[in-house]
């Protein structure tokens, strides 16, 4: 599939100008274009100058985060005779819930790419409307990207360009991986869910939440998933049977998603000083672990994360027991190596996002969602956006982020 696009480019005067088909739009091709596709990569995560920058190593898979979907697809821009690329974006199409229990088909772009010799040349544009014919032939009826709200050239181009509207907005919640143990209450006992139990409890906790994934059980059974856990309090061990629908009066539960192994972060850019001072700060919490000093992570070389999702907890002790259970994790993250941080990101009237340890400076207060209906000409006039939803909740699948 290929798409030719007459671009505009360096008039000779104000009344001439000189038109040429010069862009093509594929599908990747691992062989053609794997190599460009990582060096295009390169050059646009070049931060400011003088500015700390964060910086993505896709570990020589570029369709990685797309990878784990049914229905996927990635597209590159080819300027010129030679082919060069130019630009590329990822895209993606599931079954979501939009609130009570409704089930529809939507698409998810992300990854856009666009040389920085080549932008203001409406490259990126046409990579998104060629990215959404794709996905209304695979059934999708709405589409949805997301971005910080500080990004204004991604949000400009979405909103003005392209006709999304900003929908929802949520806050990610970064906590750094110490080197030390983070303690867990021993009147607290963690549980162990299998996949399945995971998927029905699931069903009914986030049935009237948005976006909740209809192959959620491709989800929990994925590699990547590290399990699903629930914490509750010893005293009601005994009684307690999830697989009977018995619940103790309080628990908590999430799942972990184990992102190292997809691909690897790492911050350049930092000033000598405030690498000496974060790296100091390493070094006393790894030889005084009894202290529990909050140290900061080792973000500057290669790290990973582990992604939470499926936060759910209930009772008066739930915000409690979904403090053990992030503790619990951050000890998975510090045992399993190259763990850098563990996040989550949840909506911002969900009750569970007070209940998430994290560090504010690490954390994004305002993610921001915007999304298309891709069947009609206005997306004012769908009901998805115009109507509240019933839940303050909003499930992030893992895969997207």
């Amino acid at each position: 599939m290929s798409l030719k696009i007459a671009a505009e480019i360096y008039p000779k005067s104000p009344s001439e100008t000189v038109m040429e088909p010069l862009l093509v739009v594929n599908e990747y091709d691992e062989d053609r274009h794997k190599v460009a596709v990582e060096k295009l990569e390169r050059l646009c995560e070049v931060g400011q100058s003088g500015k700390p920058s964060l910086v993505t190593d896709l570990m020589g898979d570029p369709i990685c985060r797309i990878r784990h979907f049914q229905l996927h697809v990635m597209l590159v821009a080819e300027y010129g005779e030679e082919g060069e690329v130019v630009g590329v974006i990822r895209g993606c199409v599931k079954t979501v819930t939009r609130g009570n229990s409704v089930y529809v088909k939507l698409a998810y772009i992300l990854g856009l790419r666009v040389s920085p010799r080549h932008r203001r040349f409406g490259i990126g544009t046409k990579l998104v409307q060629h990215l959404e014919e794709w996905c209304k032939q695979k059934g999708a009826k709405y589409a949805y990207m997301a971005t910080d709200c500080t990004n204004e050239p991604s949000v400009n181009l979405f909103t003005k360009k392209c006709g999304y509207s900003k929908f929802r907005t949520l806050t990610i919640l970064v906590q750094p991986v110490h080197a030390h143990y983070k303690p867990i209450s021993s009147n607290v006992a963690v549980l162990r869910l299998p996949p399945r139990l995971a998927g029905s409890m699931y069903d009914k906790m986030f049935a009237n939440s948005e976006f909740y994934p209809k192959d959620k059980d491709s989800i929990l059974c994925n590699k990547l998933n590290l399990g699903t856990f629930m914490a509750i309090p010893k005293k009601h061990l005994s009684k307690c049977d999830p697989k009977r629908g018995i619940l103790p009066p309080s628990y908590a539960i999430l799942s972990v998603w184990n992102t190292k192994d997809v691909f690897k972060l790492q911050v350049k850019g930092v000033s000598p000083l405030a690498h000496a001072c974060c790296v100091g700060t390493r070094l006393l919490d790894e030889w005084m672990p009894w202290l529990r000093l909050p140290s900061f992570p080792d973000v500057f070389r290669p790290f990973g994360v582990y992604f939470v999702y499926g936060l759910h907890m209930e009772g008066k002790c739930g915000a409690q027991l979904m403090k053990c259970l992030c503790a619990f994790v951050h000890n998975m993250g510090r045992d399993g190596g190259g763990c850098g941080a563990i996040v989550a990101e949840l909506g911002q009237r969900d009750p569970v996002r007070d209940a998430v340890p994290h560090w504010r400076k690490f954390s994004w207060a305002e993610d921001m969602w915007c999304i298309k209906n891709l069947h009609k000409a206005s997306s004012q006039n769908s009901d998805w956006f115009t109507s509240r939803s019933s839940s303050p909740v909003i499930f992030v699948d893992p895969r997207d982020f």
